[in-house]
């Protein structure tokens, strides 16, 4: 989180995108964290709300604070399990849409570069190719704009802030992004331009794959 700017979470109603007996999925705005941070003033974010709603909802996989989309919570102890080592074992499909700075060539690609946290400068990430945690996003262009690219994502990995190191590591940072653009494409946009657009899981109640979308809102 960019503790250098005060928090504000948004105040829009929850956008609840599926429910049933063991999962709610849910559209998670950005500005709003996904889980409480340290201190009263860090109180208010997505899992509270959704528990408002849903009292027995648990906490699976968490989204960073600017990024807005789709997130899913499971609503008894078995569904947490489940979705929680579907997560751990890769067997979850992501996709995500961002805008990006620059041209970004060429129209497909993988990053594989490994991330380590940068403790002086945390909640930063880092390459670090000796001590790194492995990390892999396809990517793959949707159209190009001035001096832009829209871009979706497909991480194979879930570190923190991997789409976003990954597309620095490129020289194409993600607009808006308060940690790792900087100038004009840092300061020139009102929220981080990541999205997470799908997610694609099986049910906790019999496996059935099951894909959620959420509307690309920039």
């Amino acid at each position: 989180m960019d503790t250098s700017a005060a928090y504000n979470p948004p105040h829009d109603p929850l956008e609840v995108l599926h429910e049933d007996h063991e999962i709610v999925v849910v559209n998670k705005p950005s500005g709003l964290l996904s889980v409480p941070g340290k201190g009263e003033h860090l109180a208010d974010c997505l899992l509270t709300r959704v528990q408002v709603a849903f009292p027995t909802a648990l906490l699976v996989h968490r989204l960073d604070r600017d990024t807005s989309g789709v997130m899913i919570f499971g609503l008894t102890p078995h569904a947490q399990r489940h979705l929680s080592m579907q997560f751990e074992k890769r067997t979850t499909k992501k996709t995500y849409v961002a805008r990006v700075a620059g041209r970004l060539e060429p129209k497909s690609g993988t990053v594989d570069l490994p991330l380590i946290v940068d403790w002086p400068n945390r909640p930063k990430q880092m390459v670090d190719h000796e001590n790194g945690k492995p990390a892999v996003t396809d990517w793959r262009v949707m159209k190009y704009g001035e001096d832009e690219t829209r871009v979706r994502m497909f991480p194979k990995t879930g570190r923190s802030h991997q789409l976003r190191v990954h597309m620095q590591a490129l020289g194409h940072p993600v607009l808006g992004d308060p940690f790792y653009a900087e100038g004009e494409a840092r300061d020139s946009h009102d929220r981080l331009m990541l999205h997470s657009e799908e997610l694609r899981v099986r049910h906790p109640d019999g496996g059935r794959g099951m894909s959620f979308r959420a509307k690309v809102p920039f």
